[in-house]
């Protein structure tokens, strides 16, 4: 393929799933599903452009020889394992997590915004953050901050993971076997590059554009305060 320097004039080649996958194979695939979802230091990783660039590059013969059900397998075992890992970690931390200062690579507004998913869905919302970048990852752990029941958890886990994992990973494999899809497929990894540095670059502007307020409101203290976060809670 001759998309390389058009890809890296798209973003960089750690957010670009098909050098990802041309570099590090299966195991970074899996690697970098695990970490997403559900380790903190995961959240920017590209994991649905990731998936769907996994099944494209399976329908095109390019990189991946595993058959697409193996891949899919292996791709749901390390999504339900991923979420496993941010549930013990949640439950281990409990609510200091939300108490933890913001860092380069953890910001407590990632933290709130999952909490409110969760408190929005309950126990669906192991699902439905699946679908979600950024709150895929924050998820399972504030489900371990709750105290979610396990057995709750882990069925809402499998169903996630299975859904997410075999669906987007399908999805690229049959769209790659179209013939508008093959003859341009070169456009289209470009755009699911930019599709996925598009919520790392909101998050940044976002955290910019917070830090920029800050000194404003601390200079004017009848500034009305922002609205405080409801704490976790389950069903």
């Amino acid at each position: 393929m001759s998309t390389s320097l058009a890809l890296q004039a798209v973003g960089p080649s750690f957010l670009n799933p098909e050098w990802l996958i041309s570099t590090f194979g299966l195991i970074g695939i899996l690697a970098i599903v695990f970490a997403e979802s559900g380790l903190l230091i995961g959240f920017f990783l590209p994991g649905d452009s990731l998936l769907f660039t996994a099944g494209l590059l399976v329908a095109d013969g390019h990189y991946l020889h595993q058959p697409l059900w193996l891949l899919c397998l292996l791709v749901a075992v390390a999504a339900i394992a991923g979420d496993q890992v941010g549930y013990l970690f949640g439950k281990r931390v409990g609510p200091s997590l939300f108490r933890r200062p913001n860092s380069r690579l953890f910001k407590q507004e990632n933290v709130h915004r999952a909490n409110d998913f969760f408190a929005r869905y309950g126990a669906r919302s192991v699902v439905l953050a699946r679908f979600v970048p950024i709150v895929r990852t924050f998820t399972p752990i504030i489900a371990g901050v709750s105290r979610m029941h396990y057995r709750t958890f882990l069925i809402y886990n499998v169903l996630g993971g299975v859904l997410w994992g075999t669906g987007v990973t399908v999805l690229g494999y049959f769209l790659g076997q179209i013939a508008f899809v093959k003859s341009n497929i070169e456009f289209i990894l470009i755009g699911i590059v930019v599709i996925s540095v598009l919520p790392i670059g909101i998050q940044l502007l976002r955290s910019r554009r917070g830090a920029a307020r800050t000194p404003d409101e601390a200079s004017n203290p009848a500034a009305p305060a922002g609205a405080p976060h409801s704490g976790p809670r389950t069903d």
